[in-house]
Order: C-alpha cells, then structure tokens, then sequence
C-alpha cells in the first residue's frame, strides 16, 4: 500500500509530540525523514544511532515499551515504530504520517527532480517558438542554450525563466533591425529601457543569440567595443548620436530634406561629413520597410574604407574630385551600415578595402555579405592575395597579433597569405595606391 505522506486527520497531535517528537527522538525522525526523501518506504530496514546518551537509550524505551539492545550503538526496527504508532491511535496512519506531522510536507528528490526538469523545459518553450516560426537561424544556439543551462543561470526559478525566455523571444523577433537605439528596442519589446543594459540577465541571453547570428564568439564581446559591434551587426545602436558614419561625396538623394543640403554642401567643398543615426532618420530608404526608391546610383561604384585616414588624404589630395567614399571606422555602426543600406536602394555597388589582419578580414566578410543579401555586386578593392603579397614584397607592414584566424570567402587564398607571412599590412602603408585609384576611377 502507498504511504500518505501527508495524511494528519486522525493523528493524536499532542501524544505524538510527546512520544515521537521528544529531543532525544530527532535523530531517528532523521534518518526517516532521509529515507522518505530518497523514495524508500518509511518502514523498511532499520535506524541506527552510535554512541547514544543514556537519555536516547530511555527515549527508545519510553516509545517501543520495552528496553533497547545493549550494545556501544542502538538499534531500532521502523516497522516496530509503525505498529507502536498504529497499535496505540496515536497516528494510524503509521511512521510515515507521523513524520510528516512532525516535520511538514516531505519532498521526494527523485520527483523533485523530474518536476523541476519538466518545470524548466517548459520555461525554454517561447525560445522554441521563436526558432520554429521566426528564427530558424537560432536552431543551433538554442540548442547551446538548454545544453549550457544559460537560461537557469540567469534566472531565480523555472517561472523567472518563462518570463526571461518570452522577453528574450520578444526582443529576438525584432532582430536583425534596420536601425534601432538599446534603450528604444528594450522599451518596445519589454517595456523597460533598461532592460538590456550591460549586465542585465535578459542581455546575456539576447547577445548570446546576437553572437550566433554574427557568427561571433564570446571573447569577442568580452570588452565594450566588442559588443558594439555585436549589436551593431543586429541593426541596435547604444544611441543615435554617438552611433556615426563617415562619408565624402556621397550624392544627395534628389527629395528635399536636411540631408540632402548637407550632402550637396559637403561635394561643393569638397569635405567629408559625420552623419549620426539621428541624421540618417530624415532619408528615404534606409530601413526594410521603407518604399522602394528612386535607383538614381545606378551604375556607380562607392569605395569603402576601413580607416579615417584614407578620407582625410582623399579629401586633401582630390577635393570635390573625389568619387563617393565611406569609411567604417573600423567595425561598422548602425549608422554606417544604415547608411549602405541606403546607398543599396539607391542601387550603388562596391569595393572595398580595409587593413589585411583578421580584424580586417572579419569587417570585409560582413561588408560583402550585407550586399550580398541585398543583391547588390560587391568586390575587393585591393584587397585579396595578390595586393597582400605585393605589399609583403615591397617590405610593408608590421607583426601580426595573434588572433584566431578568419575565413576570406572572396578570396579564399588571402587567409592562407596572411597566416603564412603573420604581418599585418594597414591602410596607410597603401594609401598612396588608392588615392590613385581614387583620382582615376574608370581604372
């Protein structure tokens, strides 16, 4: 018959705090209340105590009616302890009730176990949602995520995890953004602008996913400017002033608003310009629901940069002259992106360049794979194997910072040349060789 735990109707309560639940007793309602939790009967085998107080020994005798053994331990048969609880009214419910009466509800670990498992599968079920309908991508990090245990670490119970994991979806479905601030995204998605501030649980779950997405690491956003570029890659910006591009000569769109001004003024005096995220609102066609425009770029080629450098010496050297060029300045903003975006639906192409290490190679992966979701041709500006070993034989460059190396699908050979030499060969070793592709650029 299964024991009722929890059963205390007909137990004689004051009786059974006398007999059973006296001081020199508690080692043995110990050892039965382990042995209820381990899911063994409560009455089975025997409880053994060694060394016992003379006061034990009494204790055991005053509640089996009869003296204990005599040995250095003392013994006690639970099923004696059953009958004496039954036989007497105290508690016919038997040893296991009793206990309970005495000690409360007692938990099975076993099932405990199992409840908390079901409990916490179940809190990952918004995650599950999210891949299956929106975001299959996430398939492999989701996975990472049960196998880790990600989400229990991050959250107090399986109730604090539902809620984190249906915040997580939330803010995941409206990842990749044209062009968002942190603090916008986390209010429309929870209602708190700062819920996605630096060490925040639900931001470990959502950079997590962000670095799946970009095929990042996490030592990649272990310092500030790491994550920036992680968001950066999912459209946030930390906000929209400081997210920035800088671009020279870039044609104004022919619809009149401040940009356009701005954009033509800059062309007259041949200077380059810093557009914050702020500015890039005003344009037509940088985000993915804005209509189609007009494709007035057409045919043009925009040159794109890793360094201000190149800009400044283009901007000194040929003026006006120069043909449109944006620099990333480094891993690209919100902003930058935004920015080729827009030139995109405008139908620009291009080229770019950047240093040859693996920050470089990891930036122009990006580069080349944003036009090439958007359809839009894209090729290396000076930069695969053959400019690399030029500048290798003309004595350029400096030692390459050990770093893991990263693939370089538009020219799978330049990987192997950059881990073979191991130097590092930056923008401004080669200035000169753009500029003058800058100033002829029918070459």
């Amino acid at each position: 018959m299964a024991e009722d735990h929890g059963h205390s109707a007909a137990v004689d309560t004051a009786r059974l705090h006398r007999l059973l639940g006296a001081p020199d007793l508690e080692w043995l309602v110990d050892r039965v209340t382990e042995r209820i939790a381990g899911g063994s009967p409560a009455t089975g085998g025997t409880a053994t105590l060694a060394d016992p107080t003379p006061e034990q020994r009494r204790a055991v005798e005053r509640l089996l009616g009869r003296p204990p053994s005599r040995g250095r331990s003392l013994s006690v048969r639970l099923s004696d302890v059953d009958a004496v609880l039954k036989d007497s009214g105290i508690c016919p419910a038997g040893l296991a009730a009793a206990v309970g009466a005495l000690r409360g509800p007692i938990t099975v670990r076993h099932e405990a176990v199992s409840a908390a498992q079901a409990a916490w599968a179940s809190a990952h079920e918004p995650l599950d949602h999210l891949v299956a309908a929106q975001h299959p991508d996430l398939t492999a990090w989701l996975h990472r995520v049960r196998t880790t245990g990600l989400l229990k670490r991050q959250a107090s119970d399986p109730a604090d995890g539902a809620d984190l994991a249906r915040q997580t979806a939330r803010v995941l479905a409206m990842l990749p953004h044209p062009g968002i601030v942190r603090p916008v995204l986390a209010a429309r998605a929870v209602g708190d602008a700062h819920a996605l501030d630096d060490g925040r649980p639900l931001t470990a779950l959502v950079m997590s996913a962000v670095r799946s997405l970009a095929g990042m690491a996490a030592a990649d956003t272990a310092d500030a400017e790491g994550r920036r570029h992680a968001w950066a890659t999912a459209g946030v910006a930390t906000d929209d002033l400081s997210s920035r591009a800088l671009v020279f000569n870039i044609p104004p769109p022919h619809d009149e608003c401040f940009l356009s001004s701005v954009l033509a003024l800059g062309i007259t005096a041949g200077e380059p310009l810093v557009l914050t995220l702020r500015h890039l609102e005003s344009l037509s066609g940088t985000t993915s629901t804005a209509p189609a425009i007009n494709r007035d770029l057409s045919g043009i080629t925009i040159s794109v940069c890793e360094n201000p450098a190149v800009v400044s010496a283009a901007a000194t050297e040929l003026g006006p002259t120069c043909p449109p060029l944006i620099c990333l300045e480094g891993s690209p903003s919100v902003a930058a992106i935004r920015t080729l975006r827009w030139l995109i639906a405008r139908g620009a192409a291009f080229r770019y360049h950047g240093d040859f290490d693996w920050g470089g190679t990891r930036i122009a992966a990006g580069v080349f794979a944003l036009a090439e979701r958007a359809g839009t041709p894209a090729t290396p500006w000076r930069y695969d194997h053959a400019a690399y070993l030029d500048a290798v034989a003309r004595g350029l460059g400096a030692p390459l910072q050990p770093a893991e190396p990263r693939d370089t699908p538009w020219d799978p050979e330049l990987r192997h040349h950059i881990a073979t030499h191991a130097l590092r060969i930056e923008e401004e070793h080669v200035i000169e060789s753009l500029l003058a592709d800058l100033a002829c650029p029918s070459l």
